[in-house]
């Protein structure tokens, strides 16, 4: 086999399993790093790579998972970074031998969460994984498989990067939790949108799940993907035995799903944790005598946010495009952008949103203002309370550049047009980012006065955006809609053209509102033109939908070409039944000063709330009351809406982040005294783990809700936990692991709690962690997320602490 996609249509190839329990089992001493050993002890490494190949694994994959600087920097290797994943390429060559197959190069995540969420820039990201990628390019990988990554954003990164460097082919995974999302909440459907339109040669997940949880997650993504799929699933979820951590599932239990999988397109199976080269034997026997056969599905129109899917073009509903977030003729939003402000923006969102827009169209071109550094703030502003996928609308090729690294998702870029120069341009830059593009009829001799020929230039344009790599369906046309007051044979040249399109299966778009321009009324013509336009087959329409009349013509609309079920959404907006409300846009009902507060805390408005908390001040109110009437119930509604699924984890760090503000003003009042704790709590990720993000999110929570919090940080001892546990009197010790090769330390370091006779509570959570695990250690408390770690510690810290 020499040719990795040539092969991924003719047979499903199966991947090896686990590295870390088997180089543990070969000697790997827990806090070690695996990948050291490709330096110190290759023979191990090439042993483990030779049994998998001899089970029969196709694909061989590296141990470079943590060989990126920010992982190896932990062990003060990373000036060794190019030959320990250089050196793991020739050793997993060297383990596959002459045996056909390929060697895949495992890229992690660096542990840490790019901006706004975490510290870390895109361009430092994607810099960081080029880094890596270049030595095993070089030293001759055939595929570059990124891993086991929780944001996607970072993942975005990563596969950005992989292509900067090479044109090998691109794996692309996720690890979800058994409630279907990744920990900053993105569904399996969202993560595939962005990850096809990044061009990748496979998506899926590892890690994280079993066969069956797995299954479903692909399940998911095979509903809105056309690619070959992956899964590589645990071995069952952890469970201790005999003071031993294992994963229970069978060899055979682990292909019990072959078939569902083949139907569903996984073209490659393989392992994560507990998985060893017995499984890896029977998923390949599993294969012998099945049809292996996979035709893929026609690729769609499609746009993400991070959380989102939304379909234009084909059979979906007309996208409803929100344009309310334009500088034109709003001299307040315009002097927000030359200030480097986002309440505008922030409202607009929120408004059109909760009116029922489908997308959001960002434009931030007002003179006098840093267009690329104010787009970038108004994605990430957005995209901290609205769940909707955005539209970048600029011509400074630089801002849509730096939008298109702040967003989460699949965005649509408005706009190309049939000029050279444009095409030149905005198609690479839609391609390298996995964009999609609104291309305006129009070229250099400007817009045509027929329908035919805005049709022939939107061939030019499909054609071009074929030739760099763009699918059809990922191109909007703009039928253009011209002022009828002045072109009044126009409106029906651009509904011809729409007509024409739609015939030829190509998605349209309108600024609609352009009809009307200078007639009184305008909604009237407007929305009368709207309707006319859906008729003939718009796919998506650049609006304001808190325009009634716009709205109402799309919802009757609807109705009238069969496009709404029994007219159920007509009849939840009109008859005295209120209509959905996204959860983004949801509101606490600001009644005074302290309401607002709480508001704030809930939109995570980190650049006002201090102003308000200033406010609040100067009309008397006490800062215990500013803190527990106001800033607490707003943070007490984040975590019901957190635990309903109505928000996700980047809002509830913003939430934070705004909580922290305030709390900073609040404490020059209080002249050196601190705000009353509700307990005091020592956090630590456990010896031979330097993962860290999830412990660091609970930390943050934890003080935003009034605990004093001690962070040992990573890679802890079990010794100096006991010791600083004692030295600052703590309520409560949190012990986190990410890897299955640390859960042990964490009855470690429960063990030598006890034996020490701290009478502490201890809880526990992380990636590999269960309810199960941590009811067979004795943990008091386990927790699936930060927010629940919150709200049970509270209510554990009402008990006596635990005899010992």
């Amino acid at each position: 086999m020499s040719d990795f996609r040539q092969a991924l249509r003719e047979q499903v190839l199966i991947l090896d399993g686990a590295m870390g329990t088997m180089l543990q089992a070969r000697g790997l001493k827990a806090g070690d790093c695996p990948e050291r050993m490709n330096l110190l002890q290759p023979d191990v490494v090439r042993g483990v790579h030779q049994e998998y190949a001899e089970a029969g694994a196709q694909i061989i994959v590296t141990n470079t998972f943590g060989g990126n600087r920010v992982k190896l920097a932990h062990y003060e290797l990373a000036d060794q970074l190019y030959d320990i994943n250089a050196r793991a390429v020739e050793l997993a060559r060297q383990g596959l031998g002459a045996r056909p197959g390929f060697v895949a190069a495992s890229i992690g995540p660096t542990g840490r969460f790019v901006e706004p969420v975490g510290d870390a820039g895109f361009d430092e990201m994607v810099e960081i994984f080029a880094e890596q990628v270049r030595p095993l390019v070089a030293a001759g990988v055939d595929v570059l498989s990124c891993e086991t990554f929780l944001d996607i954003r970072e993942l975005k990164a990563a596969v950005l990067a992989c292509r900067a460097c090479c044109d090998l082919p691109v794996i692309a995974m996720l690890t979800f939790d058994d409630g279907g999302r990744t920990v900053l909440g993105t569904p399996p459907q969202a993560a595939a949108v962005t990850l096809e339109g990044l061009q990748v040669d496979l998506v899926g997940s590892n890690c994280g799940l079993g066969i069956e949880g797995m299954v479903e997650v692909l399940r998911q993504m095979r509903t809105v993907c056309s690619l070959p799929l992956i899964a590589q699933a645990n071995a069952g979820l952890p469970v201790l035995r005999n003071g031993e951590t294992l994963f229970p599932a069978s060899p055979q239990e682990m292909t019990a799903c072959h078939d569902e999988l083949i139907r569903l397109g996984v073209r490659v199976i393989g392992g994560c944790c507990g998985t060893t080269p017995a499984h890896i034997r029977a998923m390949r026997q599993a294969l012998e005598g099945r049809d292996l056969q996979w035709q893929a599905p026609a690729r769609r129109g499609l746009l993400s946010s991070r959380t989102e899917v939304v379909a234009f073009g084909g059979d979906a509903p007309c996208a409803l495009i929100g344009e309310r977030i334009n500088p034109t003729g709003k001299k307040q939003y315009s002097a927000e952008l030359r200030e480097g402000k986002t309440a505008y923006i922030r409202s607009a969102a929120q408004q059109q949103t909760a009116a029922g827009a489908h997308l959001l169209d960002v434009n931030c071109g007002a003179p006098g203002a840093d267009e690329p550094l104010a787009l970038e703030r108004a994605v990430y502003a957005i995209s901290g309370i609205s769940t909707l996928p955005l539209v970048l609308d600029s011509s400074d090729l630089q801002a849509l550049e730096r939008g298109l690294k702040a967003a989460d998702g699949k965005v649509l870029i408005n706009s190309v047009n049939g000029e050279e120069k444009s095409l030149a341009t905005v198609l690479p830059l839609a391609k390298r980012y996995g964009a999609a593009v609104i291309g305006l009829a129009l070229d250099e001799e400007g817009i045509p006065a027929t329908a035919d020929k805005r049709r022939a230039i939107a061939e030019k344009i499909l054609a071009r955006a074929e030739a760099v790599g763009l699918p059809r369906c990922d191109v909007v046309i703009d039928c253009l809609a011209l002022t009828v007051s002045a072109q009044p044979d126009q409106a029906l040249e651009t509904l011809r053209a729409i007509r024409q399109l739609r015939q030829q299966g190509v998605a349209t778009a309108l600024g609609v509102s352009n009809i009307s321009f200078g007639l009184p009324q305008r909604p009237l013509i407007s929305s009368t033109f709207f309707a006319m336009a859906l008729e003939a087959g718009l796919s998506a329409a650049i609006i304001n939908p808190c325009e009634a009349r716009m709205m109402e013509a799309y919802r009757s609309a609807r109705v009238l070409l069969q496009q709404d079920a029994q007219a159920a959404d007509y009849i939840a907006a009109y008859a005295g039944l209120a209509p959905p409300t996204p959860a983004a846009a949801e509101t606490l009902a600001p009644v005074g000063i302290l309401a607002r507060l709480g508001e704030a805390v809930l939109q995570g408005d980190a650049e006002g709330v201090v102003a308000l908390v200033e406010q609040a001040l100067a009309e008397g109110h006490a800062v215990m009351a500013i803190s527990n009437e106001g800033l607490l119930p707003g943070l007490e509604e984040v975590g019901r809406r957190f635990g309903d699924n109505r928000i996700f984890l980047p809002q509830v760090l913003r939430s934070a982040e705004t909580m922290q503000r305030a709390f900073g003003r609040l404490k020059q009042e209080m002249r050196g005294e601190a705000l009353a704790s509700r307990g005091r709590i020592l956090m630590a990720t456990v010896e031979g783990d330097i993962h860290d993000i999830g412990k660091n999110i609970v930390c943050t929570l934890l003080e935003n809700h009034g605990f004093e919090v001690i962070d040992l940080g990573k890679n802890v001892a079990a010794g100096r936990i006991v010791e600083q546990a004692l030295a600052h009197q703590v309520d409560a010790v949190g012990l986190s692991a990410l890897m299955t090769t640390t859960l042990q330390q964490m009855q470690v370091t429960i063990d030598a709690l006890r034996a020490a006779s701290v009478r502490v509570f201890t809880m526990v959570g992380g990636a590999v962690v269960t309810q199960d695990y941590a009811d067979s250690i004795g943990a008091d408390l386990y927790a699936v997320d930060a927010m629940e770690a919150v709200d049970k510690i509270k209510v554990l810290l009402r008990r006596d602490p635990p005899t010992v």
